[in-house]
């Protein structure tokens, strides 16, 4: 197979990519490993979903059946229970092979590849936790797959570590479902989740929120029996004397969400520590020419919303690539995360092409009521934003335009803490 375009991913950041693309004088590839396009969106039953991109309330399968009708009218061509095994980089373009359940082994080629592949929980040995290994502890997201999509309960009475919005919202499902939620463990001291599934989730559910605490004993051979929770210092070293035993049949793991990159392992390009993911321009291209990523691919997201949006952008600037006649050399420069910021995306800027506003998203790494994010470039402030509420769990955004640039040089990001 031959194609412009290669979207590697059906869920929202897929559907959305391929119909930003959609041209044409273009032919397009949708590949989704499972046998339903519409991704994790299929199994997250909850409302929610939808306020940003269609102003009005969805749950997840009705989010992604507005992208699905609109994709599938546009003919544009997919397979379903694909998996994506191996990208190779070539002069014009990528070799991909791909391994389909009815299709078998296929090679498709094509001169752009956008990867949309999603994340993956952490599981317990990502976490390294110790103790004996029992059936009940499993990811919240696995959980939220056998209940909403099997309609299996997993456990009558739960116990959750970590504080994702998965395990959030499964906390308030369990409860709905007859189960006992008997709290929710988070090791550091501020909720990783979102401040409405904080409230939704687990205040009007009277479900306790343990803050810097953490499992660190599990009991059960067969099936666990009990889990023992402890205080953790600034060190997040347990402190003795601070032990909780909870009798529960199943714990929850939420405890973060990795980007599905493994594609990249058979490519050379350039890596982000922080996001564990490619580092992209303002294009969302990597470093690999013609190769972009979007969505939680790139960066995890608080909302979906976002990730069409950003996933929008993709398949834009993948078309766009495709229409340059001239290939102008890249003059990129690192956008340089100083100050109580985690991380910013896009990383680089492209000053060669830096002919439109871009919009950095980035996390923080402190709490604060009122904060100031600014911009600055050869030691010259040359924007600023005024902030309220900040928290790491909550993504943060600001527009750099062209005409902000003072000079060449790098840009810095930084956030100060206003005292009230």
């Amino acid at each position: 197979m031959k194609v412009d375009i290669l979207v590697i991913g059906g869920g929202a950041a897929g559907l959305a990519a391929a119909l930003a693309a959609h041209d044409p004088r273009y032919t397009i590839l949708v590949v989704e490993r499972e046998p339903l396009l519409g991704g994790i969106l299929n199994q997250c039953i909850h409302n929610g979903f939808g306020l940003h991109v269609f102003k009005e309330e969805l749950t997840g399968p009705e989010y992604a059946n507005r992208y699905l009708k609109t994709f599938l009218a546009k003919g544009i061509d997919y397979l379903v229970d694909t998996t994506v095994i191996d990208i190779e980089k070539t002069a014009d373009g990528f070799i991909v092979t791909v391994s389909g359940l009815e299709a078998g082994l296929k090679t498709i080629t094509s001169r752009t590849v956008i990867l949309a592949s999603g994340c993956y929980e952490r599981t317990r040995g990502s976490i390294t936790l110790a103790g004996d290994r029992p059936k009940g502890i499993m990811p919240a997201g696995s959980a939220q797959r056998y209940l909403n999509m099997d309609g299996y309960l997993v456990g009558e009475r739960i116990f959750i570590l970590g504080s994702g919005d998965i395990g959030l919202i499964m906390a308030r499902r369990m409860v709905l479902e007859g189960a006992k939620v008997l709290g929710v463990a988070e090791i550091m001291p501020y909720s990783n989740g979102l401040t409405r599934n904080i409230v939704q989730c687990l205040h009007d559910y009277d479900i306790p929120l343990y803050l810097s605490h953490t499992v660190t004993h599990i009991e059960g051979r067969q099936r666990l029996e009990a889990v023992t929770i402890q205080a953790v210092d600034a060190d997040l070293t347990p402190i003795p004397g601070t032990e909780q035993r909870f009798e529960v049949d199943t714990l929850l793991l939420s405890v973060g969400l990795i980007p599905d990159v493994t594609l990249f392992d058979s490519l050379t390009l350039t890596m982000s520590p922080v996001t564990r993911s490619a580092v992209v321009n303002q294009f969302l291209e990597t470093s690999v020419e013609g190769l972009f990523v979007c969505g939680n691919a790139l960066h995890v997201h608080d909302l979906v919303d976002y990730v069409s949006d950003e996933s929008h952008k993709a398949g834009l600037n993948a078309k766009a690539y495709l229409e340059r006649q001239d290939k102008v050399a890249r003059a990129e420069h690192e956008i340089i995360v100083a100050d109580h910021i985690r991380y910013v995306v896009p990383q680089m800027l492209d000053y060669n092409r830096f002919d439109a506003p871009v919009e950095l998203m980035f996390r923080t790494t402190t709490k604060a009521e009122q904060a100031v994010f600014r911009l600055v470039q050869d030691d010259k402030v040359i924007k600023e934003k005024k902030a309220r509420y900040v928290a790491p769990a909550e993504m943060e955004k600001m527009m750099l335009d062209p005409q902000d640039l003072i000079g060449t040089g790098p840009v810095t990001l930084y956030m100060e803490v206003v005292k009230p």
